[in-house]
């Protein structure tokens, strides 16, 4: 269990990126440091720091402290010293104090594993044998659904269209290698996350960054629905009596592979690594038995069947074809988003576990298509290509069932790539203000829960509405793909031009044809592919920029709303007079006009608020809270009739009339909305006043209990909190029972 220990500061190494647990807490800048030194200056607290009825530290122990809810370890003992100044929470302090909170804390444990601490995060990290299958996944996978979806084009003109496979697949292979090339100079560039965002946006600007984001975030979501889709259909190809059950199989491999990766990088890596070993070499088998039966027959290709055409072999028909085939290149720039995830030097073994990733792409995709030919194959709709393959080579033995449960297993997992790098993309857009800020948080097993479970829903709704059919689902593929990798090789052309490294012409080139081919299958695919579905990409793209710009506009204004800015001019503030009563004069307001502005304690102007509904313990702990700060102090009561005013206020004199007592009579029965507006026009009538609302509140034991009391308390703090200048608080009082 992780106790919240961490490495000596000293020792700690050096991380080389910043997905780390810190990045949700962004240190200030400069101009903001100098102004809270400014600020500091002036500062006049009512006390010395120092002087308090405790011991911070929890070093003093006066009266022996006893096991409290939490179990049998004093609260005391679930902190320990780190060095002076600074406590570390252990295990226990994590643990929620209530029964249930309890149960479920050891279920989600039993089920994910128990907490790491921080400190572990350097070593959540893969090698490169781990990282292979991990990343490669959704790569490779590819290349079981790639060739297929390209014949499945190609057949509509009829058999004898099937052979521009050879063609088309030759040119797959050089962009294959291009692309490969590209993202290879790419990683050492940007060591820390060369992904699609990170590099258009550096270069080419937000709005190309954030395009290329919302293709990612397309490509990854799509990813796992495809994967997933195939992965079905090749069980249900050996197992055809569970067709039926295609969306429920479905939707219970995305549930497990979400409760996989929450377990955290290394766990989900472990469970991974062997289903993709496994798929390579039984396609390996396939390809060595395969042309070795060919070689025995010299290579001559079986005729395919006769299939009659139902459309004319045109250039649009090609292109359509081509432009489905490239769907086998998807995931080949999963290596450049999880740069931070490998071990150090994190760009060497990524750069090389992207070059054995292409390498074994283009062996296989090449290999299958060149095979396919041979024994003259074409599509079928209860039955896939891949399957048919295997059948032929291996038709009697345990082989076809191995390459089926492989070919079945990496599909299903090949998902497991986008649960990789979809949350990332998320984090490094929240880290710049384009994405939520909760998807900066890392859960119990350093893993970005908040992005898996954004990914895993995602998913299942477009998996479920498109039925589980993965030929329904590849027109929507190839167009948030390319545009990413477009985007992406041409900022690196970008990038050379600007830095102009050594051998920068060469680099520059090879991005730019990089750019370029992507460019053309991006092209390609949303014309071609536009009316079969890529529409929803075409559209879904710019209102995902949208989205993100205004995600990032509210955070601009909200951090502009809370920067630190010097105070004005004038040396230390003088000491605060006291009027009558002790009461403070009123003073300007902040610095520009803003309500809610004060940053000194001598600028704030206190007045206490204290809803009355009967006089009871609760209500009179809560006024003793209130006399006790020492501020001008002001109870309230809502009546419905006068009747009830004048019985309250004779209750009030016999208590003694300690305080002023305001008595607001509403006729119409309403607390709520005449106590809410009586303090908005209290506040209208001195905005320099900051309003501190004491709300007594009653704390019952069981949760049924909630239902037989109005809980007016939190339905004045809803109706408050929209009001500036408001500070709501509460008193509680426990019932036992």
């Amino acid at each position: 269990m992780g106790t919240g220990a961490k490495q000596p500061r000293d020792a700690e190494p050096d991380r080389g990126t910043l997905v780390t647990p810190s990045a949700e807490f962004p240190p200030l800048g400069p101009e903001e440091r100098a102004a809270l030194g400014r600020i500091g200056e002036r500062w006049r607290p009512p006390r010395r720091p120092d002087e308090l009825p405790v011991d911070p530290a929890l070093g003093r122990r006066p009266t022996g402290p006893t096991p409290s809810r939490f179990g049998r370890l004093t609260p005391i003992d679930m902190f320990t010293v780190e060095e002076p100044g600074e406590l570390c929470a252990t295990g226990p302090a994590h643990e929620p104090g209530s029964r249930v909170g309890r149960a479920l804390t050891r279920l989600r444990r039993a089920l994910f594993g128990p907490p790491l601490s921080s400190s572990a995060v350097i070593y959540e990290r893969m090698r490169k044998l781990v990282a292979l299958p991990i990343l490669s996944s959704d790569l490779l996978s590819s290349v079981a659904y790639g060739p297929e979806a390209m014949l499945a084009v190609l057949v509509l003109a009829g058999g004898g269209a099937l052979g521009l496979s050879l063609p088309l697949a030759a040119v797959l292979v050089v962009l294959m290698i291009a692309v490969g090339l590209s993202y290879r100079q790419t990683v050492p560039a940007y060591p820390h996350g060369a992904g699609s965002y990170i590099v258009a946006g550096d270069n080419l600007g937000t709005t190309a960054g954030l395009t290329a984001a919302a293709g990612l975030m397309l490509d990854y979501v799509l990813t796992v629905s495809v994967s997933i889709a195939a992965g079905v259909s090749a069980i249900t190809s050996a197992l055809p009596r569970l067709t039926s059950a295609t969306v429920l199989i479905g939707v219970l491999v995305i549930a497990v592979l979400l409760a996989g990766n929450l377990r955290g990088v290394r766990t989900a890596g472990n469970i991974f690594v062997l289903p993709t070993y496994a798929f390579v070499a039984a396609l390996i088998a396939l390809l060595l038995v395969g042309y070795a039966r060919a070689a025995g027959r010299g290579f001559a290709p079986a005729p395919p069947p006769p299939v009659a055409a139902t459309q004319g072999l045109g250039l649009l028909l090609v292109l359509r074809a081509f432009s489905s085939g490239a769907v086998s290149m998807t995931g080949i720039e999963a290596v450049s988003n999880a740069i931070p995830a490998f071990r150090p030097r994190e760009w060497r073994n990524a750069r090389t576990t992207l070059s054995w990733m292409v390498s074994m792409l283009v062996v296989l995709f090449a290999g299958l298509i060149g095979l396919i030919h041979l024994n003259g194959l074409a599509p079928r709709a209860n039955e896939t290509i891949l399957s048919q393959l295997g059948r032929l080579t291996f038709p009697t033995g345990p082989w076809y069932a191995f390459l089926q449960a492989s070919t079945a297993l990496i599909l299903l997992l090949a998902a497991n790539t986008a649960f990789n790098d979809f949350p990332r993309l998320l984090f490094f857009m929240a880290r710049n203000g384009h994405a939520p800020r909760r998807f900066l948080h890392l859960g119990d097993r350093l893993s970005f829960n908040n992005g898996l479970v954004a990914l895993a829903l995602a998913a299942t709704l477009i998996f479920v509405a498109f039925g589980g059919h993965t030929a329904s689902l590849i027109p929507l593929y190839a167009v948030g793909v390319f545009l990413a990798f477009t985007l992406s090789q041409a900022g690196m052309v970008v990038h050379w031009r600007r830095h102009r490294d050594r051998g920068w012409r060469r680099r520059l080139v090879l991005n730019a044809i990089g750019a370029t081919l992507s460019g053309m299958v991006l092209l390609v695919a949303a014309v071609g592919k536009f009316a079969e579905g890529a529409w929803l990409v075409v559209v879904a793209v710019p209102l995902l920029v949208l989205l993100a710009s205004r995600i990032h506009r509210h955070y601009a204004r909200f951090h502009q709303a809370l920067a630190l800015h010097p105070p004005p001019p004038g040396g230390a503030a003088p000491p605060v007079p006291q009027g009558p009563g002790g009461a403070a004069p009123p003073v300007p307001h902040a610095p520009g006009g803003a309500v809610e502005g004060e940053e000194l304690p001598q600028e704030v102007r206190h007045l206490v608020v204290v809803p009355m509904a009967r006089l009871n313990r609760a209500s009179l702990r809560a006024l003793a809270y209130a006399a006790s700060l020492g501020q001008p102090t002001l109870a309230v009561h809502i009546a419905p009739e006068d009747a009830e005013a004048d019985r309250f206020r004779e209750q009030w004199r016999a208590w003694g009339d300690h305080l002023r007592l305001e008595t607001i009579v509403s006729p119409y029965r309403a607390v709520i909305g005449p106590l809410a507006h009586y303090l908005e026009a209290l506040h209208a009538s001195r905005p320099e006043l900051t309003l501190t609302v004491i709300v007594p509140e009653v704390v019952l034991r069981h949760r049924w209990h909630r239902f037989l009391h109005s809980r007016a308390e939190q339905r004045l703090r809803a109706a408050l909190r929209a009001l500036p200048g408001v500070v709501v608080t509460s008193v509680p009082v426990h019932v036992p029972e």
